[in-house]
């Protein structure tokens, strides 16, 4: 129970540091980041979860809207790119971690 804990801690409920992460490496949408969350990291995020903290991170200004992609069918896809702002709190949370885990 306490493993689980942990587990749901340091990834749903942080779910801010894997979304920075996989931006830093290239512009993505919504809907992708959910996969590339799955197959990067090991597990899985709600249909809704990773929209809700995109726009979260969107309104701090720690993402943009790099452009959007017209389709035929559906809403226009819009691409998220990381900002210099997102990075450095990237770089902050990842040091963080890495501090704690030579400290453990």
């Amino acid at each position: 129970m306490a493993l689980e804990r942990l587990v749901r801690k340091t990834t749903k409920e942080n779910l801010w540091l894997y979304i920075l992460s996989i931006l830093k490496l290239k512009p993505t949408y919504g809907y992708e980041l959910r996969d590339e969350i799955q197959r990067r990291f090991g597990f899985q995020v709600g249909e809704v979860t990773s929209y809700v903290v995109m726009y979260g991170l969107k309104r701090q200004g720690l993402v943009k809207v790099l452009r959007e992609e017209a389709r035929k069918q559906g809403l226009a896809r819009k691409y998220y790119s990381i900002t210099p702002e997102g990075k450095a709190l990237l770089s902050k949370g990842v040091s963080y971690l890495r501090g704690l885990s030579e400290r453990l």
